[in-house]
């Protein structure tokens, strides 16, 4: 059931300048989604009646974010007006106008803001019968941050912004952390109180505070024991801190499922991605997307895994693999690069130095090393021979080639396609196979050996080739 009485104002209009990027602020990925997903998805957890997400810089890519992690969510364009204050305003004039819940604000930079802290706020609030309730924080160096002075009694006094803060201000190390419950008709009443009579000529949220704190309103500041939840994301080295956080977590869940991390330091796995237990991850892999690892599965060391599907028991060494599927028993690596569209069957292998593309490998068939196969469907029980190269292109279009199942293709073969190589056939050593191969058959492509007796002493004189060829000559 949602909460009829909660609305939910997303805050995520801000340009972001100090990432310097062409890419907006609230859409650098973290675990392999936007900053924004993760604040929507905590949204979304919430199950508030109403949600409201207020945008402006890079409007249509920040809204298309918005559109597909929660439909539910209205879409505010913020005006020319500036300020916190002037978005709640408008996200606020959005709601229906007989909501007379509580409204959540947060900010959409706030990545690491988890449910359950958003819902302990919420409670504490509703349980005081506060107009206003914020979230407040302990931080070692408070520079940039709002500060909470509060009274001799510990009450909620008033926020000190840093540029007005005084020397005695500056010093306190409890900040805003930019996070607020208000009782919607408080909330009405006084964003119609605000105004751009300041420095900045801009409408602050924190101004609605001071306005109840002043009439005598129930104001109160309540503070997180992690100080990291409610840390903001304003440049790229806070955006790091927050993602390396974010994978600390994520690891920890993992570990706590049964899945084993033997070096949570080297590893990254990504929010979507999905593991069972009894899975091994050596150091230095990376599971991406929507990567699904089944039990038993040994990934890595060095192996980076996006959107891939891994099978029970399989074992993926030192590869790079993307929308790949490896089924269940099958062995992959070490230095194999599978290109999207590689499937290979159960207790399959693809072995060092091979790439694949558009291959279907059938089960129990193997390419172990040193091969190229691309746009090719290869049957089950297969062996296709060290150094082959599936030649898929013709310089205009892309075409497929057919291995059948037991065929065994001896090494260096290039398969020209379009071809088809029937069951049980055999290819020889270094055949170009440009016609298909009829089932049970025998392909080869040799050419007469021709020995030139002397060529050495007669073209490479003086050369130690030269000398070792003449002293092995029998003697005439």
């Amino acid at each position: 059931m949602s909460d009829k009485k909660l609305a939910v104002v997303i805050l995520a209009a801000g340009q972001g300048t100090r990432m310097k990027s062409r890419l907006p602020k609230l859409l650098h990925p973290i675990a392999g989604a936007p900053m924004l997903s993760h604040v929507l998805a905590t949204a979304r957890a919430l199950d508030a009646e109403h949600v409201v997400t207020v945008v402006r810089h890079e409007r249509d890519r920040v809204a298309e974010v918005v559109v597909s992690e929660l439909a539910a969510s209205l879409v505010v364009d913020q005006d020319e007006t500036p300020g916190t204050g002037r978005a709640v305003e408008q996200a606020v004039e959005a709601l229906p106008s007989d909501f007379d819940g509580d409204v959540l604000v947060i900010n959409g930079d706030v990545p690491l803001l988890d449910s359950g802290t958003l819902t302990q706020l919420v409670e504490k609030h509703r349980a005081a019968v506060a107009s206003a309730t914020l979230l407040s924080a302990m931080l070692e160096d408070a520079t940039g941050y709002g500060r909470i002075i509060r009274a001799k009694d510990g009450s909620l006094d008033r926020i000190v912004e840093q540029k007005d803060a005084s020397v005695a201000e500056l010093s306190v190390n409890e900040i805003n952390a930019g996070v607020y419950v208000f009782a919607s008709s408080a909330l009405r009443r006084e964003l119609t109180k605000l105004t751009t009579d300041n420095a900045q000529a801009e409408k602050y949220i924190t101004d609605v505070v001071g306005h109840l704190r002043e009439t005598g309103e129930s104001v109160s500041a309540v503070s997180v024991s992690e100080p990291w939840v409610i840390e903001g994301v304003n440049d790229r080295v806070q955006l790091s801190a927050a993602a390396a956080r974010l994978n600390t977590l994520i690891i920890r869940g993992w570990q706590r499922e049964g899945v084993t991390v033997q070096d949570p330091s080297s590893t990254w796995i990504d929010i979507k991605a999905s593991l069972a237990p009894d899975v091994t991850i050596k150091p230095g892999t990376q599971i991406l997307g929507a990567t699904v690892v089944a039990a038993g599965a040994e990934i890595g060391p060095d192996t980076t895994l996006v959107d891939c599907e891994i099978g029970e028991d399989a074992v993926v060494t030192r590869t790079d693999a993307t929308l790949a599927v490896i089924a269940a028993g099958a062995t992959v690596g070490p230095f194999s690069y599978l290109r999207p569209g590689t499937s290979l069957g159960e207790n399959g292998k693809i072995g060092a130095f091979v790439e694949t593309k558009n291959a279907n490998i059938g089960g129990g068939s193997k390419v172990p090393h040193l091969s190229y196969v691309g746009d090719a469907t290869v049957g089950e029980g297969a062996n296709i021979g060290a150094g082959t190269i599936f030649a898929n292109y013709d310089g205009v279009n892309k075409h497929s080639s057919v291995i059948g199942s037991h065929v065994r293709t001896g090494s260096h073969n290039v398969f020209v396609a379009p071809i088809t190589i029937g069951d049980g056939a055999y290819t020889g050593a270094g055949t170009v196979v440009r016609k298909n191969v009829p089932a049970g058959s025998l392909a080869i492509s040799v050419a007469p050996q021709r020995n030139m007796d002397g060529w050495t002493t007669a073209n490479r004189p003086g050369t130690a080739a030269a000398d070792a060829a003449a002293a092995a000559e029998p003697e005439k």
